[in-house]
C-alpha cells in the first residue's frame, strides 16, 4: 500500500503518539486494577486532541472524514502497543452506524460528540457466546412514533462506559438497527472480564426506548465489515510487534556463546513469520482501500483479510512465546499479553473460521 501525503502524515502522527502514550505497562495496571478505570483515558484524550476520534466523521459534524485505510494506520498503532480506548466500538463503529444508516437529525446529534470525543458508543449485535449476527432473538415494537427494544446482547465492546448503544433487533420481521440512549430506565449493563483486559459488557433491555436507524437496509453489513476490516490491521499492528519483540530477543538471548538467532532453525521460523505478516498487511490495506471504495468485493475482502490475519496474529503470538522459551510463558514478559489479544481480537466479529465460511458463501460454494 503506498499511502499518500495525508495518510503518511497520519500514520506519522499515530505512530509518535502513542509511542508516546500508550504503554503495556497501562495494560497491567487496568487488569491489576489500579488505574481507576477500564481503559486508557489518558491516550483517549490524546486521541480526542488529536482529532483522531472523527476520523471516519464528515467535516460538517467535526470530523475529518479520512476514511478506513486511515483509520486502520490507527487501528495498527493500536495492535502494536495493545492499546485500551474506546477507537473501535466509537470512533469506527459508531460513526459508521450512525453515518451510514441515520438521517440528518441523528447525525446532527450524535456524530460532532463522537469526534470531539464526548461519546461513547457501543455496537450491540450478538447474543451467545460467539459471533453469530444472523440470530437475532431481541424484538423492537413500535410505540406511536417511537420503538422499544427487548433482548439480552453479550460481550458489547465498551458496553460498561457507553452514552448510546447501536442495537441489532428484530422489527416486522427483518433485522434493524436502533440506537438507545444507555440512561434509559430500560437499559441494564453488567461489566464483563475479557481475556486480553479489553473492557465488555451483558447488556439487557427491557422495553428501553430505541430510535430507528432507518436510512440503510444494509447498514448492519457496513458496519460489520468496517469493524472487521479495522480489527484486520489491529491484528497485523500486533503481529508485527511480537515479530519485533522477538527478533530483539533473539539477538540478545545467548547459548553456546552465540545469539540463538544465530541457529538456522529459529531463522526459517522467524523468515517465514515476516513473509506471513507481509501478505497479511497487503490483504489488509486492499480490504480497507476496498471499503473506501465501496467496490463490489469489498465484503470477500473483508473477510479474506480478517480471517488471514488472525491466522498470522495466532501464529506469531505463538511463535513469540516460543521462541522466548521458558521466559516466554511468565507474566514478567509482555509477549503472553499478545497471546491473548490475538486470540479475543480474532475472536470478535468473526473469527477466522467464521470469515472463511463466508467468504466461501459469498463465492457460491
Amino acid at each position: 500500500m503506498i499511502l499518500n501525503e495525508e495518510q503518511q502524515m497520519l500514520a506519522d502522527l499515530a505512530e509518535r503518539l502513542f509511542a508516546d502514550k500508550a504503554s503495556v505497562d497501562t495494560l497491567r495496571a487496568i487488569r491489576g486494577g489500579s488505574h481507576g478505570g477500564d481503559y486508557d483515558n489518558a491516550l483517549w484524550q490524546a486521541m480526542i486532541e488529536s482529532g483522531l476520534t472523527g476520523i471516519l466523521v464528515p467535516e460538517a459534524h467535526g470530523g475529518m472524514d479520512f476514511g478506513l485505510v486511515s483509520a486502520g494506520l490507527v487501528a495498527r498503532e493500536t495492535g502494536r502497543r495493545l492499546a485500551l480506548t474506546p477507537f473501535l466500538s466509537t470512533a469506527v463503529l459508531g460513526a459508521t452506524a450512525i453515518g451510514r444508516a441515520g438521517d440528518a437529525e441523528q447525525q446532527q446529534q450524535w456524530l460532532g460528540p463522537i469526534a470531539e470525543g464526548r461519546l461513547i458508543v457501543a455496537l450491540a449485535v450478538d447474543e451467545t457466546g460467539k459471533h453469530r449476527p444472523e440470530r437475532i432473538a431481541s424484538q423492537a415494537k413500535a410505540d406511536g412514533n417511537a420503538y422499544t427494544i427487548s433482548g439480552d446482547k453479550t460481550l458489547v465492546v465498551d458496553g460498561a462506559n457507553a452514552g448510546l448503544f447501536v442495537v441489532s433487533a428484530m422489527h416486522d420481521g427483518k433485522p434493524r438497527l436502533f440506537a438507545v440512549e444507555a440512561a434509559d430506565a430500560g437499559v441494564n449493563v453488567e461489566a464483563v472480564a475479557a481475556v486480553d483486559t479489553r473492557s465488555m459488557a451483558n447488556v439487557r433491555f427491557f422495553n428501553a426506548k430505541a430510535q430507528l436507524l432507518d436510512a440503510n437496509d444494509n447498514a448492519l453489513d457496513d458496519v460489520l465489515n468496517a469493524g472487521r476490516a479495522i480489527l484486520a490491521m489491529e491484528l497485523v499492528g500486533l503481529s508485527r510487534a511480537v515479530f519485533d519483540r522477538t527478533l530483539t530477543y533473539l539477538s540478545e538471548r545467548k547459548q553456546f556463546g552465540l545469539p540463538i538467532g544465530a541457529f538456522q532453525a529459529l531463522q526459517h521460523r522467524a523468515a517465514h513469520l515476516s513473509v506471513e505478516i507481509e501478505i497479511s498487511e497487503a490483504m489488509a490495506f486492499q480490504a480497507l482501500a476496498a471499503f473506501d471504495a465501496d467496490t463490489v468485493d469489498a465484503p470477500q475482502q473483508i473477510l479474506a483479510a480478517k480471517a488471514r490475519a488472525a491466522d498470522t496474529a495466532r501464529l506469531a503470538s505463538a511463535e513469540g512465546v516460543q521462541m522466548h522459551g521458558g521466559m516466554g510463558m511468565t507474566d514478567e514478559f509482555d509477549i503472553g499479553f499478545f497471546m491473548k489479544r490475538a486470540r479475543a481480537a480474532s475472536e470478535l466479529l468473526g473469527d477466522a473460521n467464521f470469515c472463511t465460511e463466508r467468504f466461501a458463501r459469498t463465492r457460491g460454494y
